[in-house]
């Protein structure tokens, strides 16, 4: 089986966020189970890292497409690096020559020309796969392509959409799609790609949904809601008349690269039968971001800082956790200047507190040391289709506080209001989107940690013992493969 990944993120080539970890992890794990996977980005010249710049093979295949009436010409260059076989597709000009992988003024109209290329790319000879998964808004349009426009004496290909984060859904103006030479009047008035609420508009996504084969998101609670409440974002009507090729995948992560046994970026290495050692990485944690050494429960926050990841509730809880005598870390950058500067604040405001440090970027091995060193992770997301940050905060034996509603629900069990049995339960779980709400659920895990610390290590033991790796989701990825294929 050929299964060819299709989107604008794959770490570590890009990566901005969950997606380039998906991408990633899912490719890795098909792979090992025999699966032949390639993985088509476009190449963001500049922002790939230089390592693997080197290492990059130029293919002896180009793909033209139409653009304003001439031809575009896009060369593809080969990456075979970390597990993964890549191609990187190179439109001519500055496409993909920015400083920023999103947030580009014409983002619709670069990712709408990869996703041209990619289908162009797929329907040579040789290059034709069983399944062509695709990913998000930006790779939305070639279902519809796919769609629309059938190769003669080919069987259709079966396409697979994901679904991360419908906040963002591709709405362009016709005009971008009739620059490349798409027969717009196909896909709209009326096509799959009208949207009700954009009237004029193109709907990427939307019309994704409706030529796709099977759509799904990545955890089951996510897929109910979005099907049934606001979450949805306008596209509730749309995936309910799909209802029949809809579904949910719990996500999983790398658990290779997350894993505190072996973790190169923490200072000392431990396992569910080795608890103890863990509060050694918090003496590291206090000394590496200037915390003073005392009894007290660490509260982490590793985060996006914006609207999604619940930012009042963050910096509620912060307030919150000091009161209750826990001390803070937080790591995390906002890319909305407002909320930067309100970070930025309390930053400030906290600057002559021992008990609490901010950082307000992003780092790599300081993640890794605040997930092994703090007692509890603060995750109080507004909407979560999966998320990563409370799976691997369990990895590590660090207690998640979280929301529930998406991913964040379908993996975290409360310690105290559960029917499941007390070896499933590992966290603490609030629905309010208030600060009352935040400051409840601390207080319960600050009592445990300071009144039955051996309840509080069984809800570590608990989670750092589950399974969250890429196994058992990439085996429901491959059972849908074979599925769309009649195997």
């Amino acid at each position: 089986m050929r299964v060819v990944m299709v989107g604008a993120e794959c770490a570590p080539f890009a990566k901005v966020g969950g997606l380039g970890d998906f991408i990633q992890g899912l490719a890795r794990a098909l792979a090992a189970t025999g699966v032949e996977v390639q993985v088509l980005l476009p190449y963001y010249r500049g922002l790939l890292p230089e390592p693997f710049v080197s290492r990059l093979e130029p293919l002896d295949v180009a793909v033209s497409i139409p653009l304003d009436g001439a031809a575009l010409e896009c060369t593809c260059w080969r990456l075979r690096a970390e597990g993964l076989d890549c191609v990187l597709i190179d439109p001519a000009g500055d496409w993909f020559r920015r400083p920023h992988v999103y947030g580009e003024p014409d983002d619709g109209l670069r990712f709408a020309l990869f996703a041209r290329a990619a289908d162009a790319l797929l329907r040579r000879p040789g290059w034709r796969p069983d399944i062509i998964h695709c990913h998000d808004w930006q790779s939305a349009q070639l279902p519809a392509l796919q769609w629309a426009v059938t190769d003669a004496g080919e069987p259709p290909v079966r396409v697979c959409l994901t679904l991360h984060n419908l906040a963002h859904q591709g709405l362009i103006e016709p005009a971008v799609l009739a620059r490349l030479g798409v027969d717009v009047g196909t896909l709209l008035g009326p096509g799959p790609l009208d949207d009700p609420a954009a009237p004029g508009r193109a709907n990427l996504l939307r019309g994704a949904i409706h030529c796709a084969d099977f759509v799904n998101t990545v955890s089951p609670r996510y897929a109910w809601e979005v099907l049934h409440t606001g979450q949805g974002m306008g596209l509730q009507g749309v995936l309910q008349a799909h209802v029949d090729k809809f579904g949910g995948i719990l996500n999983g992560i790398d658990d290779a690269l997350w894993d505190p046994r072996t973790d190169p970026l923490i200072p000392v290495h431990y396992g569910p039968d080795s608890l103890s050692l863990k509060a050694r990485n918090g003496e590291a944690l206090r000394r590496r971001l200037g915390l003073r050494a005392r009894a007290a429960p660490i509260l982490a926050v590793v985060s996006r800082l914006d609207a999604q990841k619940g930012v009042e509730l963050i910096l509620g809880g912060i307030d919150s956790a000091l009161a209750l005598g826990c001390q803070v870390v937080l790591l995390g950058a906002a890319p909305d200047a407002a909320v930067a500067a309100r970070f930025a604040a309390k930053r400030e405001a906290l600057a002559d507190c021992p008990d609490a440090h901010l950082e307000l970027a992003f780092d790599e091995g300081l993640a890794h040391l605040i997930y092994a060193g703090a007692d509890m992770i603060l995750v109080p997301s507004r909407y979560e289709p999966c998320g990563l940050t409370q799976l691997i905060a369990m990895r590590y034996g660090t207690v998640p506080l979280v929301r529930r509603v998406g991913g964040l629900a379908d993996t975290v069990v409360d310690a105290n209001h559960s029917d499941r049995p007390v070896g499933e339960r590992n966290g603490y779980l609030f629905e309010a989107q208030t600060t009352e709400a935040v400051h409840a659920v601390l207080g319960r895990a600050a009592w445990l940690w300071r009144h039955h610390p051996d309840h509080f290590d069984r809800l570590r033991d608990n989670g750092m013992r589950a399974d969250h790796g890429w196994r058992r989701p990439a085996a429901r990825y491959l059972d849908l493969y074979r599925g769309l294929l009649g195997a």
